[in-house]
């Protein structure tokens, strides 16, 4: 396609922006409208765990403005497209005309049915998701209770945590984190959580909710001046039906991420590949960059990357690599140290990982994560490798190219902290106000060093 068209933008999140700041990268030079429905500029929304713990304020969470030639309208809501003349319509009464479109709508959040959450059909006075700024400005002063112990809820609790809250989870799985976590890792998990001072409630659901009140299926009462609902996410999907495209549980899309309209793109949380939908940033950011690409007018097709998750939270360190129980595994590797707060658990097939749950183990959690994200075989020796003895040895060693990833939290990779070194920011505090690497959950800190050191002729070349 030419690299002069019009691309038009719906939605103004992460996606979006890396889509944006990544079409001039490649070339493109035609104009770019981004429509967004919050009336804020793009914030990067995986950091509001942050900002509920007070490590992070609003305007640290802003991402930065808009390429020259970009022209962003927030608080704009679309609410229509007509395909055949390809113009969409919008809550103010106006009309935009695109060459391509791309749907950047991500996803809303899982409400559960609780008696009493919705009243009048919005929620209840209290009660919030937490998938945006205005939601964290709904957090009321007095004792929280987060209602369901996946990833958000797990950050969520030791942010408030951090912040001083009373906070009380509720989760009715067995254990936290029970999607992703072996029983003795969500065990350790657990009990990071109540040396912190939270009190838990597993296996135990919610049954009705009025202000100021939860109950429980075995008759507890909990007080709670906010109920914060972590229950899921599922694809922001509805514009696209409306509009005809093919949707299953986000908008499906292939390879050039096309809808089935070709002229019509999806990305990030709202989009379905083979048939996942995994609601990750990462993802959002792969997708970003490949379509960036592609409108640009260079070959380019969406692989998706290894799926990891990391705990964003000061003071654990957690990730799960891969699906909890990947097919093809042919043989599984565990070591146990509860009594130290570590444990670690790979499945492996012949000698290349397919999946993997850490905790406490942040050396081995940066060994295996290298050799999953690359597909590179793992050493001989598995324990020197999951207790961080093999890291300068073997296969362990793995040179990251510039375009690796280190700071999750923000995005940055190898070659921007090295392209921030050569401008002049020598040591970590300058890297962080450069690239804000490490300014998000922290957990980054150490392979930021390690960059600097081999940079500087150190060692410890990450």
């Amino acid at each position: 396609m030419p690299a002069s068209s019009h691309v038009l933008v719906v939605g103004h999140g992460p996606a979006c922006h890396r889509l944006v700041e990544r079409l001039r990268h490649h070339g493109h030079r035609g104009p770019v409208t981004v429509l967004g429905a919050e009336p804020r500029p793009a914030y990067n929304r995986v950091l509001l765990t942050s900002l509920l713990g007070g490590t992070l304020t609003a305007g640290d969470l802003e991402l930065t403005g808009p390429p020259d030639g970009v022209r962003v309208r927030t608080g704009v809501t679309v609410t229509g497209i007509d395909r055949a003349r390809r113009l969409v319509s919008t809550d103010t009464g106006e009309t935009h005309s695109y060459d391509r479109l791309v749907l950047a709508t991500g996803a809303r959040p899982r409400i559960p049915h609780l008696p009493g959450v919705f009243t009048g059909g919005v929620l209840t006075e209290g009660a919030t998701a937490l998938r945006t700024l205005a939601d964290c400005e709904r957090f009321a002063d007095g004792p929280v209770v987060v209602l369901g112990g996946g990833v958000l809820g797990t950050e969520a609790t030791l942010a408030l945590l951090r912040d001083g809250r009373d906070v009380t989870l509720v989760h009715p799985g067995p254990h936290l984190m029970d999607d992703r976590l072996d029983d003795v890792a969500g065990s350790l998990l657990a009990g990071h959580l109540r040396s912190r001072g939270a009190q838990l409630r597993l296996g135990r659901a919610a049954v009705e909710y009025r202000p100021g009140k939860l109950a429980l299926d075995d008759g507890e009462i909990l007080r709670a001046a906010t109920l914060a609902l972590c229950t899921g996410a599922e694809p922001e999907t509805a514009l696209a039906r409306r509009a005809g495209l093919s949707v299953r549980t986000g908008v499906v899309v292939d390879r050039q991420l096309r809808t089935s309209d070709p002229r019509v793109h999806a990305i990030g949380d709202c989009a379905e590949f083979d048939g996942d939908a995994p609601g990750l940033v990462t993802t959002a950011w792969e997708q970003a960059e490949t379509l960036a690409r592609i409108l640009a007018g260079r070959p380019a097709h969406h692989r998706p990357g290894r799926p990891v998750v990391r705990l964003k939270a000061p003071g654990i360190d957690l990730a799960c690599l891969g699906p909890p129980d990947p097919p093809g595994a042919t043989r599984h590797v565990a070591l146990s140290d509860p009594a130290r707060g570590r444990h670690a658990r790979l499945a492996l097939s012949g000698e290349h990982i397919l999946g993997a749950v850490l905790i406490g183990l942040p050396r081995a959690t940066a060994a295996v994560g290298r050799l999953y994200e690359r597909g590179l075989p793992v050493p001989s020796d598995l324990l020197g490798l999951l207790l961080g003895t093999t890291s300068t040895v073997g296969p362990a060693r793995v040179e990251l190219p510039d375009e690796a990833v280190l700071c999750h939290c923000n995005h940055v990779t190898k070659g921007d902290l090295l392209r921030a070194r050569s401008a002049g920011a020598h040591d970590l505090a300058d890297i962080a106000a450069a690239t804000r690497a490490t300014t998000g959950c922290g957990g980054c800190a150490d392979d930021v060093r390690r960059v600097l050191a081999s940079a500087t002729g150190g060692n410890g070349d990450p």
